[in-house]
């Protein structure tokens, strides 16, 4: 692999990134609970981990202004929309394998 500077490493990070968000805004069927059992994290991960890089930038993001930016609406409009209950599979599943953040 070409060494890459900083600046495009960054680039090519930001892209990814933005790419996922969309993705995940494209799979709105997908809940949250079989993001946290299957990969370990989820959108609300993704929107505290934004809000943790701001903070570490000296940027002051609520956790609602961090959310907006990953669900593309206010987190409760996301919620009414798309979010369905958690079978008991589900709640099972992420009981035994909740990760610790």
């Amino acid at each position: 692999m070409a060494e890459q500077d900083d600046a495009t490493r960054t680039a090519l990070e930001a892209a990814v990134y933005r790419r996922l968000v969309a993705h995940l805004r494209e799979r709105s069927d997908v809940q949250n609970i079989d993001l946290m059992n299957l990969a370990g994290f989820c959108r609300n991960c993704l929107s505290n981990w934004y809000r943790e890089a701001a903070k570490a930038e000296g940027i002051a993001i609520d956790k609602d202004a961090s959310r907006e930016i990953v669900y593309g609406m206010p987190y409760d409009q996301w919620r009414a929309q798309y979010q369905r209950e958690a079978t008991d599979e589900q709640r099972a599943a992420f009981a035994q394998n909740k990760p610790d953040h």
